[in-house]
């Protein structure tokens, strides 16, 4: 069993190339559960290669096939679930609750929604124009797929952030090169036996595991890149696929608010504040990280948010019904929430509940609630990714609005008030790709709402017509019935003809309304 010190300086080897294969740990045990191979430069060439060459059969089969495929693995999720499960918890060490709701069931409902919504969302549309100069022509846009799109996950969502990405862009008829991270590779494996046992052409779907020299050589070889992950390397991913002109579209980080205010139903907020900044052990994108409570109602929230704290259970998933909070998947991410944690303590903050690495083996840090937080302090305003909760008091909401847009992400936040109308206008004053009202993170299960962050939390969207859109291009197409006599086409270049041109503009758009 490798000790935390341990499977740091395994993660770091990794990263820096210094191994050709790679262990997978169990963050919550400290043992290794399989290894696997590092794919280089040039198996990642030939993988996308053979990608490229089947993709247009792929398209060719049309939606209706592609979706029945869809489909089958939508019932193999659902019969094959604990194994999927099994794997999710063995690699990434969070509680079996966690990878069933937020992993399992997205994946079950995202498989049928795209093998539904993708004939919807991409099939070709009609235009009509204002110009009369393409008048009894035909004009269409239609969605082409781009070719092999190369998807590079995140460890802390190994099945929602790394296939399901997948899922839109086979919809569409890409082929697809996934490389999840490093740290959680058996679920996208599991998930590849999935498509071929569907029905899936061989090389239409493949997984090239290993580290960042692997998800730079997909960048260098595929169409188009969906990258998941920090800010720090979607801006270099980002900088990669600029220098090819190819497009990407990037969820990155987030540090997102809560704003309670003095009407709001404190058990629901509580509550709701509690279970997305503990879920998953924090480490979600769109967990709750910051809290601004306005004065007269603070003392009341705290002591609500903190008993319920206290109440939870941690440690190594046992089943169903074992534990609330998991482990912290990626080793150095103890270092910064207990960085962050200490910056807060020695800036005036209170730590009321937990604050400390657990004892013993695997990695946990205790479900920690901080008082007493100012937006100088490190948890107030860089990604945690960790099971912290800071609060912070606030005079009123428009203090509130001002500290929640001060931050250089802006992924999600909700608000709470029983006042819903100014709930959602305080929720348009925020800038956020999604806020709640009374609510928080529940937008993500709506798939027809796009996804996506403002600022620094990335480019492009998740879900919605955009969700699949973006692993396509638009072709116009314009059908001409044929040449009239009085077509612009037959208009000779002489000084006649361009006097017809110019009294047909006038007669077409010189009538613009008189002031």
């Amino acid at each position: 069993m490798a000790s935390v010190e341990q499977q740091g300086a395994e993660a770091a080897a990794v990263a820096q190339g210094a191994v050709t294969a790679i262990p997978v740990v169990n963050p919550a045990t400290g043992e290794v559960v399989a290894t696997v191979p590092r794919a280089g430069a040039d198996e990642v060439r030939e993988i996308v290669e053979r990608a490229r060459r089947v993709q247009p059969g792929w398209e060719a089969l049309g939606f209706q096939e592609r979706g029945r495929i869809l489909l089958r693995a939508q019932k193999w999720v659902i019969d094959q679930r604990e194994r999927i499960i099994d794997a999710i918890v063995s690699e990434t060490g969070k509680t079996y609750e966690d990878a069933l709701a937020a992993e399992v069931a997205y994946a079950a409902h995202a498989l049928g929604f795209w093998a539904r919504s993708a004939p919807r969302y991409l099939a070709d549309e009609r235009v009509r124009s204002s110009s009369m100069l393409v008048k009894g022509r035909r004009l269409a846009v239609r969605w082409r797929p781009l070719g092999v799109v190369g998807v590079i996950g995140p460890w802390n969502y190994p099945l929602t952030n790394s296939f399901g990405d997948c899922i839109p862009a086979l919809a569409a008829g890409n082929a697809v090169v996934l490389k999840p991270s490093e740290i959680t590779p058996l679920t996208s494996l599991v998930m590849r036996e999935c498509m071929e046992a569907c029905g899936l052409p061989p090389d239409v779907f493949a997984v090239a595991t290993g580290a960042a020299d692997t998800g730079r050589a997909v960048v260098d070889e595929v169409d188009m890149v969906m990258f998941t992950g920090s800010t720090r390397t979607g801006r270099q991913v980002a900088i990669r696929a600029a220098e090819r002109l190819i497009p990407c579209s990037l969820e990155l980080g987030g540090k997102d608010p809560m704003i309670v205010l003095r009407d709001a139903d404190l058990e629901r907020a509580a509550n709701v504040a509690v279970f997305y900044a503990m879920q998953n052990g924090g480490q979600t994108c769109i967990a709750v990280e910051r809290v601004y409570v306005e004065a007269p109602v603070h003392d009341e929230f705290v002591a609500k948010v903190r008993d319920k704290v206290v109440a939870l259970r941690q440690g190594p998933s046992g089943g169903p019904g074992t534990a609330e909070v998991g482990a912290v998947t990626f080793p150095p991410q103890l270092d910064v929430i207990e960085r962050q944690v200490a910056d807060a303590i020695a800036k005036g903050a209170r730590v009321l509940v937990g604050g400390r690495r657990r004892e013993g083996s695997g990695m946990f840090f205790e479900p920690t609630v901080i008082d007493d937080a100012t937006q100088e302090m490190a948890v107030m305003t860089e990604e945690t990714f960790g099971p912290t909760l800071p609060i912070m008091k606030v005079r009123d909401a428009e203090e509130a609005i001002r500290l929640a847009n001060d931050s250089i992400y802006g992924l999600g936040g909700s608000v709470f008030t029983k006042d819903l109308a100014r709930g959602e206008a305080i929720a348009r004053r925020l800038r956020s790709g999604a806020v709640c009202v009374n609510d928080a993170a529940i937008n993500y299960v709506a798939l027809e709402l796009p996804m996506g962050g403002a600022k620094q939390s990335g480019l492009g969207q998740r879900h919605g017509a955009g969700g699949i859109r973006k692993y396509c291009e638009p072709q116009t197409i314009v059908v001409s019935r044929g040449f009239p006599r009085r077509d612009m086409h037959m208009f000779p270049y002489t000084a006649r003809g361009t006097k017809r041109v110019v009294a047909v503009l006038k007669l077409l758009y010189g009538r613009g309304r008189r002031r």
